[in-house]
């Protein structure tokens, strides 16, 4: 049987444990005779410990006792609880004798329905569940007969009553249903689509309708309509695996503009954010968002990555404020880490600017105990050669970091040039 059916199927077979605890309620309300508490009591243990027959005997009693209809419906329900049915069925024509032929209960007959479905007389349970339908008009019957007709495979009657029990309150999860059929039975793929679509306009978005979309979008490789449903989620809810998955889509697109666009508004995910910054060279925002993430986190990563950004994306590099403020960050960044890049552009920039040319080499040889072989880390030594006036020993590096180099790097050609400038005017 499939899984379909059983989706159909299961609801109608749990809703009497639920009537159950609805009768019970009621039943101790208003007490018709002494014992009748007591008795309750009884009948509940005995079912909760597995003994039916008790249960059903004291629940009998209790009907025969007080008149309730609720114990009568309580024993009936354990009947088929216990997959008794067919004595449920003997009893449901037992206590239809005494009622009026032109009288409908609607509770026996719905019994009925569920004990013939459990002995699998579908078709008798149909039937009676098509003259009930036509008495009550309401959303379970619909969904019974429903069920029946996807048991016999009869997948466009199955919709139609769904479509009835739909109208009556627009319940999400009978629509959900519906769009199962449509998609999987029926290969009306760009109907249950569409009608997930409405719902969603006129009754709002719950995670059932909206997952059931993106279920469908995913499996038609609709990249944008997955994405305009989990945006949807995240508005509704703000939940973080909503995010990722927006995350992941954009990604996945290689939409750079939305990515941003989304952590921007949303804050989903501010480190990625800065990553993504950085990656566009979007200088002032790595500024401001570093400073951000070091003061909420204490990551040195992110006050580094504000230093360097602040520096690259400056107009004028000779500005004092600027590389004032760049240094200090540095040397912050440098108090908690010692990584080789925050070591080696610290140093360079007290080289470069003269600001403490011997200072700036003592950091850029502790970057070079860390790397060994990184050429950029030579050039910046032979820059401070070059700054010193050592000319010829800041040429020797050089040659290094050119052998170390795949390609013509611009700085390292202006660096040479300087050298050799140097040289040729006598500086030693």
């Amino acid at each position: 049987m499939s899984k379909v059916f059983y989706l159909f199927m299961i609801p109608f077979i749990l809703l009497f444990t639920a009537c159950a605890t609805h009768q019970t309620q009621v039943a101790g309300s208003v007490k018709s005779f002494e014992e009748e508490d007591r008795l309750v009591m009884f009948a509940l243990y005995a079912k909760s410990q597995g003994d039916a027959n008790s249960s059903i005997g004291l629940f009998e009693f209790l009907y025969e006792e007080s008149g309730k209809t609720e114990y009568r419906n309580e024993a009936i329900i354990t009947m088929i609880q216990a997959h008794q049915n067919e004595r449920a069925l003997n009893r449901i024509a037992f206590y239809k004798q005494k009622i009026d032929e032109d009288d409908i209960d609607v509770s026996l007959e719905r019994f009925k329905i569920a004990a013939m479905m459990e002995l699998k007389r579908y078709e008798d349970a149909k039937q009676t569940a098509l003259l009930l339908v036509e008495h009550t008009k309401a959303e379970q019957e619909y969904q019974q007969i429903a069920a029946l007709y996807m048991i016999e495979g009869k997948h466009d009657f199955a919709l139609r009553y769904l479509q009835s029990a739909y109208a009556i309150n627009y319940n999400e999860k009978i629509l959900d249903k519906m769009a199962i059929i449509l998609y999987v039975n029926l290969n009306k793929k760009e109907e249950a689509i569409s009608n997930l679509e409405t719902h969603m306009l006129l009754h709002g978005c719950s995670e059932t309708i909206c997952l059931r979309l993106v279920g469908f979008y995913s499996e038609k490789n609709n990249l944008d309509g997955m994405l305009r449903i989990y945006m949807r989620l995240y508005d509704d809810n703000s939940d973080e695996k909503y995010a990722q998955n927006i995350i992941k889509l954009y990604t996945y697109k290689k939409d750079t503009i939305g990515l941003i666009q989304f952590l921007e508004k949303s804050g989903a995910d501010d480190p990625l954010l800065l990553q993504m910054y950085i990656n566009t060279k979007n200088y002032s925002k790595v500024v401001s968002l570093g400073e951000k993430l070091y003061t909420a986190e204490g990551e040195p990563y992110y006050l580094g990555q504000s230093a360097i950004f602040e520096y690259e994306g400056s107009k004028d590099k000779k500005d004092e404020v600027m590389i004032k403020s760049v240094v200090q960050k540095l040397k912050t960044v440098l108090d908690e880490t010692d990584e080789a890049v925050y070591l080696n552009y610290l140093g360079y920039l007290l080289i470069d600017h003269e600001i403490d040319i011997k200072a700036g080499m003592k950091y850029v040889r502790a970057a070079l105990e860390k790397e060994k072989e990184s050429a950029y880390y030579l050039d910046s030594l032979a820059w401070g050669y070059y700054k010193q006036g050592k000319c010829l020993k800041a040429l020797k590096l050089m040659k290094k970091v050119q052998k170390r180099l795949d390609k013509d790097d611009e700085e390292v050609t202006s660096h040479v040039n300087a050298i050799k400038k140097c040289i040729k005017q006598g500086k030693r």
